[in-house]
């Protein structure tokens, strides 16, 4: 009998090509999906509730697998984790559910942060985690600009060229910037994303920061649905999926 379980998912994803496969190199889920063949011999589809792209990072990806052999959520958690070493990806929580869960379709919100390190001395510990940004950055009116964001809104100028989404209509729900000694941290909230949609709102918050824009600026590109009115994406490190809510 064919068991749903629900996984949630920590990785660092400076080694991957993100979370699906592409043909130039291997995605987390693959890593996964063969974690799960050397534990059961089952080939099985991996699905998850969102992709990262490369070099993005998660502290709380969900996915779903179907698998054939009789077993407990504990066995599946720690046995995944046994193939999976070395690889830096831990499956946090395994979990039964009934065959209608669905990672992507049964979410209804997602979190997100990125993270900036504000200051001119390389980075070591957070090398690969976080975006380095040397000149001085003013995070209440990043996070005034960020409120410009919020709603419902056509976000194309925050989309990237290749986002396959259905339309560039998206509602989102929370956009908040602080700053945590020389960190900035930037949290997101909302049903789902565009494609590069955060990365594109630090990389545009960042030179409202560095005062490069303002926030009627911010508030201008927005209205403008323009890809060119974007400031420059951010790069991938510093973002991380922090978990995603069901009912």
């Amino acid at each position: 009998m064919t068991q749903r379980y629900k996984l949630t998912i920590e990785y660092d994803g400076t080694p991957f090509v993100g979370w699906q496969k592409q043909d130039n190199g291997r995605g987390v889920q693959d890593a996964i999906a063969d974690a799960i063949l050397g534990f059961c011999g089952e080939h099985v589809t991996v699905a998850g509730a969102g992709r990262t792209d490369t070099g993005v990072h998660a502290l709380g990806q969900v996915a779903h697998i179907d698998i054939e052999r009789e077993t407990d959520a504990d066995t599946v958690r720690d046995a995944i984790n046994f193939h999976l070493k070395p690889q830096p990806i831990s499956i946090l929580l395994a979990e039964a559910v009934s065959p209608d869960f669905d990672a992507r379709f049964s979410a209804v919100k997602r979190h997100y942060l990125y993270r900036i390190i504000n200051r001119r001395a390389p980075l070591t510990v957070d090398r690969h985690r976080a975006w380095q940004v040397p000149v001085p950055l003013d995070a209440q009116l990043m996070d005034e600009a960020a409120q410009q964001l919020v709603g419902k809104h056509d976000f194309t100028t925050f989309r990237a060229a290749q986002c396959q989404a259905a339309s560039p209509v998206k509602t989102l729900d929370a956009l908040d910037v602080r700053r945590e000694g020389e960190a900035i941290v930037i949290t997101a909230r909302a049903r789902s994303f565009l494609h590069n949609q955060i990365r594109s709102f630090a990389g545009t918050l960042k030179s409202v920061g560095e005062g490069k824009m303002s926030v009627r600026d911010v508030r201008a590109a927005l209205e403008a649905r323009d890809r060119s009115k974007c400031g420059p994406v951010a790069p991938p490190d510093g973002l991380y999926l922090m978990k995603v809510d069901y009912d």
